[in-house]
């Protein structure tokens, strides 16, 4: 399980340090795509074959599925560890992320999330003001 926020650079070649508590989590094989939000997801190998096989049994048929498994896959790059636990975001996935130089990896229970820091400070900022709204909008869930 992910968790904990830790804040990173991503240097002029798109390497970035992976926290050393995600790199076994991650394992030596891992998933970048680009995520929801504007930030990119990484998954451990055996946790995007999961995801793999939860959309590849949405229908092709529906519009909303295709883009969506369009949108997911075509951003997808697997990615190693360097000797120095960095990794090399590709160019257009540091693009959709607005990734120039100060990073914000976050551990969100199955995956981890790579922000832009300014993003995700206006992002945490705008959640943390409705945080008990959205507490309530997900007690249906059962937590």
């Amino acid at each position: 399980m992910f968790m904990g926020e830790y804040h990173h650079t991503i240097d002029e070649k798109g390497r970035m340090i992976i926290p050393v508590k995600f790199r076994e989590g991650l394992g030596s094989n891992f998933v970048i795509t680009r995520g929801l939000d504007q930030c990119l997801f990484a998954y451990p190998e055996s946790e995007w074959k999961q995801l793999e096989e939860k959309l590849k049994s949405l229908p092709f048929t529906k519009k909303d599925a295709r883009a969506f498994t369009r949108f997911f896959f075509s951003g997808a790059s697997e990615c190693d560890l360097d000797k120095q636990g960095r990794v090399n975001i590709s160019a257009p996935l540091r693009q959709y992320a607005k990734l120039e130089k100060e990073c914000v990896v976050i551990g969100v229970s199955n995956r981890v999330e790579v922000w832009s820091k300014s993003i995700w400070e206006e992002y945490f900022a705008e959640s943390e003001e409705s945080f008990s709204e959205i507490a309530e909008g997900i007690v249906d869930f059962d937590l």
